[in-house]
């Protein structure tokens, strides 16, 4: 999956710092085991009460650690990458995708509206 030189310059400095699992994972447990869901729960939700106002933690907002995925999708897909491109990187189809963040683009109309007047006069 193709990802932005800035993130591979992360996850490289991770794994200089803490190395990886025998099997490669980025993440393990104390022992190199693979780590718990619950773990990550536990953590998620300490987290969340350290980086969050109270009316925040009470909210919905990123309840779960999965919501980041939601969040990150919807970004991509209001920062204009295309829907296969999102799709690819998602690991869904464009059917899957539009069908469930459609509704999360926003704001769009005068930049598509631009490029079909752009379109039009060409």
């Amino acid at each position: 999956m193709p990802i932005p030189p800035e993130l591979v310059a992360i996850i490289r400095e991770h794994i200089a710092e803490y190395g990886t699992a025998k099997d490669g994972r980025f993440f393990r447990s104390e022992r190199g085991g693979v780590v718990a869901s619950t773990a990550y729960t536990e953590v998620w939700q300490d987290t969340r009460l350290l980086a969050f106002t109270p009316a925040q933690v009470a909210s919905p907002l990123a309840k779960r650690p999965y919501d980041l995925r939601h969040a990150a999708v919807s970004l991509w897909l209001n920062a204009g990458v295309s829907a296969p491109d999102v799709a690819e990187r998602a690991g869904h189809g464009v059917d899957v995708l539009l069908r469930v963040y459609a509704k999360c683009v926003d704001g769009h109309q005068d930049i598509a509206n631009q490029r079909l007047g752009d379109v039009l006069a060409a």
